[in-house]
């Protein structure tokens, strides 16, 4: 897991209220209730969430003028008034990079990205949770072999998928799934996926939520792995 750890350490039950605090950046803006509603769904009670948005303080304008170069820049976002975007990963990395920093000048030390795709010029300090690796890590822990299925919000990510999650005795199969889509939307998505009999589901983006998991095993009858869950776990176990 790609998890950077600060050069101090301290003891947990003496830990101030201050320090219960986790921080997250999101690739879009802030606010994001519902993604905020999923993270403390798993977290403790007493333990505060500060959401920040790589993209915070941008106009509309601004950030329709960033969209990505192809498929491997392409990130999809929900923005707090519920439009879509397709923005470009590298202009988010340097503006993700300044909110992380941030958070570490005010004395949160564990931070979590809130994107399942991999930012290679990030340099953050202190405990960052980078879900991209936290879901690599987890699959090949539990399917060293077989048939994966994996959903992504993007046709273009589709696409791509086998390159990212392929490996040796693994294959992979996709279907694309706008997060924010309607339930009948979802169920048609998870028909698809149904009918590719994977021996495990990934929903590979922090936009999907626990309402998208319950469709998704209405029709689908083995494991599914939501990124959002599976990433604020490790959050959990940092700060409780």
């Amino acid at each position: 897991m790609n998890v950077i750890l600060s050069s101090t350490s301290t003891d947990t039950a003496d830990r101030s209220p201050l320090q219960r605090r986790i921080g997250v950046v999101v690739i879009g803006q802030s606010p994001r209730p519902t993604m905020e509603a999923e993270v403390a769904a798993v977290l403790s009670p007493g333990i505060t969430i500060e959401l920040r948005g790589a993209l915070d303080g941008m106009s509309r304008d601004e950030i329709d003028l960033i969209p990505p170069v192809d498929g491997a820049d392409a990130l999809f976002t929900l923005l707090p008034n519920g439009d879509n975007v397709r923005i470009s990963k590298k202009a988010v990395e340097g503006r993700a990079n300044a909110q992380l920093a941030k958070f570490r000048h005010e004395g949160i030390d564990v931070v979590m990205l809130a994107c399942t795709g991999k930012f290679p010029n990030l340099t953050p300090e202190g405990l960052v949770i980078l879900p991209s690796a936290v879901l690599h890590k987890m699959v090949e822990a539990v399917l060293p072999k077989g048939r994966l299925g994996v959903f992504s919000p993007l046709a273009e990510q589709t696409a791509l998928i086998a390159g990212k999650w392929q490996r040796e005795g693994v294959e992979v199969v996709g279907v694309t799934l706008q997060p924010g889509s309607d339930d009948a939307v979802v169920d048609a998505a998870a028909r698809e996926m149904s009918a590719k009999t994977p021996d495990l589901v990934v929903l590979d983006c922090m936009s999907y939520t626990s309402a998208n998991k319950a469709r998704v095993r209405r029709h689908y009858a083995g494991p599914v792995i939501l990124s959002i869950a599976a990433a604020a776990r490790v959050v959990e176990e940092l700060v409780s």
